[in-house]
């Protein structure tokens, strides 16, 4: 069954977030009071709306309840509507709500009124960007939320010739292994714990935050 999800918000992130979900195949709502956007938003979101999210019974009509997942992603254009939007929805007995928050002050607000989880792609990009400035293996790093990230990284000389298991990942940091890109062309496969790693290799791995930072800065 395909996701039902609501988004509030046409900035550049609501707007890149309703493409992107609805090219997985979601079935996305997206609302913002900015005819444009909306118009934009139409030729890929499964319904694209006009209104004022701040309106109980407009939002109401939506049905936030029986969708999957409620982004506001207003916090960027105000404050103020964000932290409606997210009460809002919260009366409205949406299951789950995700907010964009300005600062720590925005977030904890959001918190307060009935965000189940805060998002700023501003702080998240600054974070995974200065990785790959401070450690250049670091090829790429996306947030899974609840802490987690997946990395990408080419293994430092300490990793060479050895295996999964003599390095032991997990329990020493936490860290999961979930493919490695082998030689020159890339070629992903799925990691065994015998196989012994070359210079040329390249982890993808699940860890909490900053556990790709330790392992760099003790290599």
């Amino acid at each position: 069954m395909r996701s039902q999800v609501i988004v509030v918000g046409l900035g550049q992130f609501g707007m890149a977030l309703t493409k992107s979900l609805s090219q997985r195949g979601s079935e996305v709502i997206a609302v913002d009071k900015d005819e444009d956007k909306v118009q934009i938003a139409s030729a890929f979101a499964a319904e694209a709306i006009r209104m004022d999210a701040t309106d109980e019974s407009a939002l109401a009509r939506l049905e936030p309840a029986k969708r999957d997942v409620c982004v506001c992603a207003t916090g960027d254009q105000s404050r103020e509507a964000a932290i409606i939007c997210t009460a809002l929805l919260k009366q409205l007995g949406a299951k789950r709500i995700i907010s964009r928050a300005n600062d720590d002050l925005h977030k904890r607000i959001l918190q307060l009124v009935g965000a189940d989880e805060i998002v700023n792609p501003e702080w998240a990009f600054g974070e995974r960007f200065s990785n790959r400035i401070v450690y250049k293996k670091v090829l790429d790093e996306m947030s899974l939320g609840a802490d987690l990230v997946i990395t990408e990284f080419s293994i430092p000389e300490v990793f060479v010739g050895k295996t999964l298991i003599q390095l032991d990942l997990r329990p020493r940091y936490g860290m999961i292994v979930v493919a490695i890109r082998r030689g020159a062309a890339g070629t992903v496969q799925l990691p065994d714990p015998n196989d012994v790693l070359s210079a040329e290799d390249i982890l993808v791995v699940v860890s909490k935050e900053g556990a790709v930072a330790r392992v760099m800065a003790r290599s």
